[in-house]
């Protein structure tokens, strides 16, 4: 294997690395949107609180 192939190879593999660790910390922090109840009800029973 060529120098400039080997190069690539790890800069690859370590941007690759670097994508999957943001999305797993982004997909961490937030939830999915069907997992909520009702937002309007969500709303009107933090208000009242």
């Amino acid at each position: 294997m060529q120098k400039n192939k080997k190069i690539f190879l790890v800069i690859f593999v370590l941007f690759l690395l670097i994508i999957l660790y943001v999305s797993y910390d982004i997909s961490r922090k937030t939830t999915f949107p069907g997992s909520k109840g009702n937002l309007k009800e969500r709303i009107s029973t933090e208000i009242e609180k």
